[in-house]
């Protein structure tokens, strides 16, 4: 299985992590000159670094239990160098399982990829799909950009003369506020229908809907809700990125305990297997 996890993997992910690493660095260095230059005061700069490394914390403990979740199947280095780009959690994973089941795959993620055929399709898939983000974000940003800048004007101008209040939130910027939030909430229904009612293969375990699948998906919803109660009693604001990492991550171990605790008959029944 070393065409997953090759020298030549290796040192191709590298050059790109080493890539993002340095280009992070140039603007730090070129924000932090221009900041003096307009004579920002210095602790405000250092709180701005501080409070900026802060926030990535949540979004790597996501790669990483993103990481561990794909590197089963795929191995070590694709998941690493797709997330530590441009990747995320839902792509990622939902462009995985389509390819896998394009390329005749089965088991999905939970089963590991022994083709090198169907394993470079994979990688394929799961790169150019992501990357028409960067072919198109220099043709649309700017006038998306410049669109939703004169939308804001005219809420405030309507906003000062007191005309139309009540379809204050319609119109185009209306749809751009309801759209993320519906795609998000599809692609989580998405994956929670997959877990309680997913198909998969009688002969292979962990691909279908069954104990384990339904216990991991109760335990994150449980714990996230948890802590968004509590992140909202006590105004905790720095704890919300980190709410669904730690659902995540709090699943994975229950499912690992739960696996082990339970006996074998029911730790393995699928409904849909």
């Amino acid at each position: 299985m070393d065409f997953k996890e090759s020298t030549g993997l290796y040192l191709i992910a590298g050059g790109v992590i080493i890539f993002v690493l340095v280009q992070s660095i140039f603007f730090l260095v070129k924000a932090l000159k221009q900041g003096k230059a307009l004579g920002i005061d210095k602790t405000k700069l250092r709180n701005a670094i501080t409070s900026s490394a802060l926030f990535t914390i949540p979004s790597a403990l996501s790669i990483l239990a993103t990481v561990i979740a794909l590197a089963p199947s795929l191995g070590l280095v694709i998941p690493w160098v797709r997330l530590s780009v441009i990747g995320n959690l839902m792509y990622e994973t939902t462009a995985a399982e389509n390819a896998m089941e394009a390329l005749g795959h089965t088991g999905g993620t939970a089963v590991e990829v022994s083709d090198p055929t169907v394993f470079a399709g994979i990688a394929w898939v799961m790169t150019l799909g992501i990357c028409f983000s960067l072919v198109l974000l220099p043709f649309v940003a700017k006038p998306l950009h410049k669109k939703m800048l004169s939308l804001g004007k005219k809420d405030e101008e309507k906003e000062e003369t007191g005309e139309n209040k009540e379809k204050k939130s319609g119109g185009i910027g209306g749809f751009i506020d309801l759209l993320t939030p519906a795609v998000f909430i599809g692609l989580i229904g998405a994956f929670i229908a997959r877990a309680i009612a997913g198909a998969g293969k009688e002969e292979i375990f962990g691909d279908g809907a069954g104990v384990l699948s339904v216990i991991t998906l109760v335990v994150a919803v449980v714990v996230s809700l948890i802590f968004e109660v509590i992140t909202k009693k006590f105004k905790l604001t720095w704890l919300e990125p980190f709410v669904m990492p730690i659902g995540m991550i709090v699943a994975m171990v229950a499912a690992v305990v739960v696996y082990n605790v339970l006996p074998p008959e029911l730790a393995m029944m699928e409904w849909r297997g």
